[in-house]
């Protein structure tokens, strides 16, 4: 049986084909979001990847922004939900899960059994995100994927604000008229967006294993900043922005499950 977990977010549309709700038989992630082509697009990278199309699957269930868009999906599930879910199937010692997407940002406490006991979320503001990530990158004209190589050349990070992208980018601007080195500024960065993640895990209450999901945890430049702003160890989840279309894709096995039990 196979089943399929989509996450179509913002700034990326993620994909995970699940044999008997257990082994992972594709997973691809594109970056393109909600309103664009991503979606479509990583059908069709699925597809190439496993001979496997919306039509081989039992049951599909879709969740971020865009999962009210698809119409081959079954049923639609909260981020929480899904993020939840992903993770405890990889570690189930994890308590804590910080997830930092494109928009927003996530704690979610669960429960030894893997429920949520209890989240909060921000989704104002851009401050501390994906996208602040992104505007950063742009300022200081350094690829994104680079980061995390200037974070660790630094040995004074710079004071950048977690509360609002606007005027940090002109502090980071200002910064560099100052002549102030760009592996400070970004280790500023990416503290900054560590102060906003952690002040979240702490209103959920930060138990360990602590787990980062979500695009930025392709950046161990923001692990980094979040473990020592936290001061416990953090785990990073394997292919971290894939997890909630992990989630996505377990929650769809559950559910084909329940309908076979009750038909």
């Amino acid at each position: 049986m196979y089943t399929m977990g989509i996450d179509v977010g913002s700034a990326s549309s993620k994909a995970v084909i699940l044999r008997d709700g257990r082994e992972v038989v594709a997973a691809r992630a594109i970056q393109a979001g909600t309103g664009s082509s991503g979606p479509g697009r990583v059908l069709e990278a699925l597809h190439a990847e496993s001979g496997l199309g919306v039509e081989d699957m039992s049951f599909i269930l879709a969740t971020g922004y865009g999962r009210t868009s698809l119409p081959m999906a079954g049923k639609q599930m909260s981020e929480i939900t899904c993020h939840a879910k992903g993770v405890f199937f990889q570690n189930p010692a994890a308590r804590t899960v910080i997830d930092i997407g494109g928009q927003d940002v996530k704690a979610i406490a669960l429960n030894d059994q893997g429920g949520i006991r209890q989240f909060y979320m921000n989704d104002k503001c851009a401050a501390g995100t994906g996208r602040f990530l992104e505007v950063m990158a742009r300022v200081l004209e350094v690829p994104l994927e680079d980061m995390a190589a200037y974070h660790f050349r630094s040995h004074s990070p710079a004071q950048v604000s977690s509360t609002c992208t606007v005027f940090a980018e002109s502090e980071v601007i200002s910064l560099l008229s100052r002549g102030t080195a760009k592996e400070d500024i970004i280790a500023g960065v990416h503290f900054s967006v560590a102060a906003k993640a952690c002040a979240l895990a702490q209103r959920v209450g930060v138990r360990s294993t602590v787990v980062l999901t979500g695009g930025a945890g392709q950046n161990s430049g923001v692990a980094d900043a979040i473990q020592k702003e936290l001061g416990v160890p953090l785990v990073v989840a394997r292919e971290p922005q894939l997890t909630g279309a992990l989630g996505a894709a377990l929650l769809a096995y559950e559910e084909m499950m329940r309908k076979e039990h009750t038909a």
